[in-house]
């Protein structure tokens, strides 16, 4: 069995560890520690150094790629893939995106100038956007589940232009996009079209993952859950996709080490918190599964090392893993069981604990041959 594991790359500012909740590695935030300043004076390393040291260390710790975020507070992802394989040989990069905000036939152009550059290294995670002043940060006002149709629609256009080639065009009549007779140039055709992680819980989601997903992606929910909506992806797929599951780690020599850092990040998290949440059905089972676990950090321990806290301590999902390097390893081969082909790793910060992860807690998978 071979599982793909990836590695999350920041975009938006890294925090020291999940004990303070500050963004201090670079980023957009002012007055970060480091990098960017040593002595009170601009030390000439950019937050985009710090991107490629983390990429660098995460090939160097057996990950194959990782995932570019893309949120209106940080670096846009596909400028950031160009800039980053540079760094590396052989990493994937998996650009997020939403389809909404760029015509199909530019991002077949875009995509197949990247593979081409990169040696076919670019892989999609296709997202269609949670709604809430973050969607309107774009200007988008379409409701949810037209932009699951146009997020259909689009990759329909794209692959249309991707296999067209130079000399058999694509036309393309649709709701949301109009193409006449369009595809790639003799110089960029050919080129290998990247595999898709599709991202989405809502029944419009699935619908169209089962259309076009070569992984469904999920992030990390009680174990019980993931296994009944992978059922439910299945039952909508005419050809089912892969599955990929976003996990957070905390793991350490000790479970004891493990949780004292939780406690100790948990009495330094900010006691006001932003609740909004726009339309996405994923953030609503998120909060679902933890309705009522009050404030004792250990109260949203769902199950044996899944915890539900880390949404607090950092940005981002509320599910992660937390223990020793043999029961976090355990917890990942027991997600393979469930049917999970790929993993998107990460852990604050993000260059250190992909070393880390690398060196103790990758090893012990049993279920990794790759």
């Amino acid at each position: 069995m071979t599982v793909d594991i990836y590695w999350r790359i920041h975009m938006e500012g890294d925090q020291p560890s999940l004990r303070r909740r500050v963004r201090s590695r670079g980023g957009f935030t002012a007055g970060g520690t480091a990098p960017g300043t040593r002595d009170g004076r601009d030390d000439g390393y950019s937050h985009a150094d710090y991107m490629a040291e983390v990429a660098r260390a995460a090939e160097d710790s057996g990950f194959v790629g990782g995932l570019l975020p893309n949120f209106p507070h940080t670096d846009d992802p596909w400028a950031a893939a160009a800039t980053l394989a540079h760094e590396t040989t052989s990493y994937r990069f998996m650009v997020a995106f939403q389809p909404g905000f760029l015509h199909p036939v530019q991002a077949a152009r875009m995509t197949a100038t990247l593979q081409r550059a990169t040696g076919g290294r670019i892989v999609y995670n296709v997202i269609s956007g949670g709604g809430g002043p973050a969607q309107l940060w774009w200007g988008d006002k379409v409701d949810h589940d037209d932009r699951y149709a146009r997020t259909s629609e689009f990759l329909d256009v794209l692959k249309g232009v991707w296999q067209g080639g130079p000399t058999r065009g694509h036309t393309h009549r649709g709701r949301f996009y109009q193409v006449e007779n369009a595809g790639l140039p003799e110089e960029l055709a050919g080129q290998p079209f990247p595999e898709i992680f599709f991202s989405g819980s809502s029944p419009a989601a699935i619908d169209a993952a089962g259309r076009h997903a070569d992984y469904y992606l999920s992030w990390l929910e009680p174990f019980e859950a993931l296994a009944e909506k992978f059922d439910v992806v299945r039952a909508h797929s005419a050809a089912p996709p892969r599955f990929a599951v976003r996990v957070d780690l905390l793991a350490r020599e000790s479970e004891q080490e493990a949780w004292a850092e939780i406690e100790e990040g948990w009495q330094a998290r900010p006691r006001e918190r932003d609740l909004s949440e726009g339309d996405s059905v994923g953030v609503r089972r998120s909060r679902a599964f933890l309705a009522g676990a009050g404030d004792d950090p250990r109260a949203l321990e769902v199950a044996p090392n899944v915890w539900g806290g880390f949404s607090q301590l950092r940005d981002g999902p509320a599910f992660g893993l937390v223990g020793d390097y043999h029961q976090v390893a355990e917890r990942l081969d027991q997600l393979l069981d469930l049917g999970v082909d790929a993993f998107i790793l990460a852990g604050i910060p993000h260059l250190e604990e992909a070393r880390r992860v690398g060196r103790h807690v990758l090893p012990l998978l049993k279920g990794r041959t790759s």
